[in-house]
């Protein structure tokens, strides 16, 4: 892994080939909370780019590795389309105008919304309202071979006749392989899985792209077995930009290829259901987070937690078992 050092804006980062950033403090200051950790930003959820206290990490990674902006008026191009994908090589300066011309996937997406893009750039604003509501829920950060496969099959996209791409964008672009149909590459059908913010991580059954912090990034044999070692009462588990929640209680099968984790909203006072139930394999070389339900009390919980292993239940029945 390479790692730079750079200066934008008068800040002092480390920066990553990964993506990561690290914002130095400042001599004789207060250290400020985001300062000196390693981070791929806070995704900001109007714009679909990673910052770190408003500043956008595509620029700091650009900067870091391929130099100061020519001119102010250069924008980062994220080749793949991804915003979150703040990877060295998916990053280039370019104009506004470039970011249109040399990139085919963004010129396939105004052919399919303006017709071609001569059109577009003679009278930009006569096209706004053909252009949807931005979709950033596929965006994730993302390992050297999701990088490749994302960009491979979008690029692929962009060659092909179809204009729009079928079903759940970020499920054909990392979960499904690609079929082949003569000399076109077919969009696959809809994965039930979702990129988490991990790396090595995918949500089934779970909305909400979420951190796992627990969730290892090295292991020697067993996968499952590593994940539950890192795993202590108490600790984070799972985290986003809606809830948090701790670990409450831990089971790993006989097998020790399903972990099983309840856990328990941090912001409980807050939360109408403050219980959930996880379930995690491994697949494919990647985490497996599966949501096995939220529930408004303990013993539901706990209930779901004992059954889901094949234990009998010896508890009561609570409101979960008929809400």
């Amino acid at each position: 892994m390479r790692e730079v050092n750079c200066t934008y804006k008068e800040e002092i980062y480390s920066v990553r080939d990964d993506g990561k950033v690290l914002r130095h403090s400042i001599a004789g200051r207060r250290t400020r909370p985001t300062d000196n950790q390693w981070t791929f930003g806070k995704l900001n959820v109007k714009n679909g780019y990673n910052e770190i206290a408003t500043v956008r990490v595509h620029r700091i990674v650009a900067t870091a590795f391929h130099g100061i902006p020519p001119t102010k008026e250069h924008v980062v191009d994220h080749i793949d389309t991804n915003k979150q994908n703040n990877r060295p090589e998916n990053l280039r300066w370019v104009t506004r105008l470039e970011n249109i011309l040399l990139n085919p996937i963004t010129t396939k997406r105004i052919i399919a919304a303006c017709g071609s893009v001569e059109a577009f750039l003679a009278n930009p604003s006569k096209f706004k309202a053909e252009f949807p509501e931005p979709n950033y829920s596929w965006m994730c950060s993302v390992s050297i071979e999701e990088a490749q496969i994302s960009l491979q099959r979008l690029l692929s996209w962009a060659k092909s006749d179809s204009l729009r791409c079928e079903g759940t964008l970020g499920s054909w672009i990392f979960n499904r392989p690609i079929l082949k149909n003569q000399q076109t590459e077919i969009v696959p059908e809809i994965s039930d899985l979702i990129m988490a913010k991990n790396l090595n991580a995918v949500q089934r059954n779970w909305r909400i792209p979420s951190e796992f912090p627990c969730c290892p990034q090295e292991y020697a044999i067993n996968p499952i077995k590593a994940y539950a070692d890192n795993l202590k009462i108490g600790l984070l588990f799972c985290v986003n930009n809606v809830y948090s929640s701790l670990v409450s209680k831990i089971a790993i099968s006989e097998d020790q290829q399903e972990l099983y984790i309840l856990s328990e909203s941090k912001e409980r006072e807050n939360a109408i259901k403050p219980w959930a139930l996880a379930k995690i394999t491994y697949e494919n070389e990647m985490f497996v987070h599966m949501n096995l339900g939220v529930f408004f009390t303990r013993e539901g919980a706990e209930k779901q937690y004992c059954l889901a292993q094949g234990l009998e239940w010896s508890g009561g029945d609570s409101i979960d078992d008929y809400c």
